[in-house]
């Protein structure tokens, strides 16, 4: 269910044409959702079913704005990602985010696999990676309950300190002759795997 009012679409013109939707969300001065990481290990503690995103690197403005807005969609509460050598909230990520980053808290730590240690053993969060190395399909694990999503890099994919804080490791199942999905594409097939799962149980 969309938590944003729906926006009237621009009728076609009478020569046939018709004008782009304006992104409202492209301006800076909108406000951005902020959390610390002391915030982040509260909100675990406190939050009965949390759902949070991990993007281990990922460095394309446009997919951390993708990745935004499949995360506002799915009820994510907040996505994590490393300090260094990751995209930061730019102009471009709010404009593809759509809004998103308004609503979506990004918290970069500096050490991410201390954080999700300290999410898995001091807030029993399941943390669950993609892989595609991995034999369990996506479909066939677990995906309710405390819950963080772990996908890496666009070319790398998870670093391996990152890999081994993961306490199952999942693939997409591809049918195709392409190995495997776009980040921003993963995340949002998982999250909405997630909420399939979340809403049926």
């Amino acid at each position: 269910m969309s938590r944003r009012p729906s926006r009237n679409r621009s009728r076609p013109s009478s020569g046939g044409s018709h004008t782009a939707r304006q992104n409202q969300h492209s301006a800076s001065g909108s406000r951005l959702a902020e959390l610390s990481e002391s915030g982040l290990y509260e909100l675990a503690a406190n939050q009965a079913d949390a759902l949070f995103l991990i993007l281990d690197g990922v460095q394309d403005p446009h997919n951390l704005g993708a990745c935004l807005r499949s995360a506002d969609g799915a009820g994510v509460d907040a996505i994590i990602t490393p300090k260094n050598k990751a995209a930061k909230i730019t102009d471009t990520v709010r404009r593809i985010a759509c809004g998103a980053a308004s609503h979506v808290p990004v918290v970069a730590v500096g050490n991410l696999a201390r954080c999700m240690s300290k999410l898995r053993d001091d807030h029993q969060i399941r943390i669950v990676g993609t892989s595609d190395q991995a034999t369990i399909d996506l479909y066939d694990t677990k995906l309710t309950g405390p819950l963080a999503i772990t996908l890496g890099a666009e070319e790398n994919g998870m670093r391996r300190l990152t890999s081994e804080q993961c306490d199952e490791l999942i693939r997409i199942p591809m049918s195709g002759k392409v190995e495997c999905l776009n980040v921003s594409a993963a995340t949002a097939v998982c999250l909405f795997e997630a909420v399939r799962q979340r809403r049926a149980n």
